[in-house]
């Protein structure tokens, strides 16, 4: 098993649910040694969450524990404050995310850590940024991808705006949030110094939307939703075929759209005024969706789609989490892997580890804790060189 790019590296992980422990999650694929940090008698709620139940387990902490280590501490308590320094002093990179000031209340801000460990390197995520009018206002995803104008552009024209059925704002920081480590520390390489990575949930859904902003800032655009399409990129819908299901087709590339035109059976169209290049296909994508529409619904999608990858045209189904999980490509690649999981003595199944590194690639080395501060005595004990007598000392001072 590869050590992982990341090997020697080691993060404590404060953040609870989704965007701080995914940003834990993606450096723990990558080989870093991860400490999860739970606050004694209450635990991440993550422990709680997921649809599925067994034997009266959640799943979806199965997703975001992996190679973590876990441990309990009370930052608040002076003894635990005490120990997390001693933590601080021998890690990289912390991630958080926690509301802005939470930190600083405790005593713990940037500017302590980094007298006892120059080279740290904080990572906070938080609904709005630490800075700014509303930095101390409590975030959530959903608000998030609505403040940012993410939410306004999803939907159909019309309708009320829906989320996806996703904590997407949260996953998005938290790949900043890992994304900004790695440059952190690179970075570090050359200075020796750490920094802080100021990572808003707000700010992450604003960075994907291509060009909404000068869009509007040039022609007054403001982007809405489009339903199945984009507005403008022809063809690139979904059609139903003939057994009722839908098929992605999107060629509105105009060598893709050419061969389209060819397995069609209407070559002709590639050269229609009406479809010619990308501005008029734009210009009449009601009709294009029209004509290909009737195409697909003649045939079944296993032939669509057989037929127009053979032809170099992108062509997909719309699957469930069923197919997926079946998919001979995903597996063919590790993107479904299993973890044991000992909570219910038995593989789960779960997402693989992007990206794919070539040389050291990552590694799902263990499922995570299957109860908080399961490795105190490592991680205090071994790592912190505390004796049984003094963690049980510890213990009965709510320290951990």
């Amino acid at each position: 098993m590869s050590a992982g790019a990341l090997d020697g590296v080691r993060v404590l992980e404060l953040g609870t649910l989704i965007s701080g422990p995914f940003a834990g999650r993606l450096l723990g694929d990558m080989g870093a040694e991860v400490i999860k940090i739970e606050l004694p008698g209450k635990p991440d709620p993550l422990r709680t969450w997921g649809q599925a139940e067994l034997d009266g387990e959640h799943f979806f902490w199965t997703v975001h524990a992996r190679n973590k280590k876990a441990a309990t501490l009370d930052l608040r308590n002076p003894r635990g404050r005490e120990l997390f320094l001693e933590l601080v002093g021998r890690s990289d990179v912390i991630v958080e995310n926690f509301r802005p000031g939470t930190l600083e209340k405790w005593d713990l801000g940037y500017e302590v850590l980094r007298e006892h460990n120059p080279g740290i390197i904080l990572v906070r995520v938080s609904g709005y940024g630490q800075t700014g009018p509303d930095a101390t206002k409590a975030g959530y995803a959903s608000v998030a991808e609505a403040a940012s104008g993410l939410r306004h552009m999803n939907g159909f024209p019309g309708g009320p705006p829906p989320r996806l059925a996703l904590s997407l704002g949260d996953s998005l920081a938290g790949m900043f949030a890992a994304q900004g480590a790695l440059a952190a520390l690179y970075r570090r390489t050359v200075t020796g110094e750490g920094q802080v990575v100021d990572v808003a949930l707000t700010e992450s859904c604003l960075a994907i939307q291509e060009s909404t902003i000068p869009d509007y800032d040039v022609g007054g655009v403001v982007r809405g939703p489009s339903g199945t399409r984009l507005e403008g990129i022809a063809p690139s819908n979904i059609y139903r075929s003939a057994d009722g299901s839908w098929v992605v087709i999107a060629a509105n590339q105009d060598s893709v759209f050419a061969r389209l035109c060819q397995v069609m059976g209407r070559p002709e169209l590639a050269t229609d005024p009406r479809f010619v290049d990308h501005g008029a296909r734009g210009r009449n994508q009601d009709e294009l969706d029209r004509i290909i529409g009737e195409w697909a619904a003649a045939r079944q999608p296993a032939e669509i789609i057989a037929t127009l990858s053979d032809a170099g045209v992108i062509a997909g189904p719309i699957n469930t989490v069923a197919e997926v999980v079946a998919d001979p490509q995903l597996l063919a690649r590790g993107m479904i892997a299993d973890h044991y999981d000992e909570r219910i003595g038995r593989n789960v199944k779960g997402p693989g580890i992007v990206p794919v590194l070539s040389e050291s690639p990552g590694a799902i080395r263990h499922a995570g804790s299957t109860r908080p501060g399961q490795h105190n005595n490592e991680v205090f004990g071994e790592l912190l060189g505390r004796s049984a007598d003094q963690l049980d000392d510890l213990r009965r001072e709510g320290a951990l």
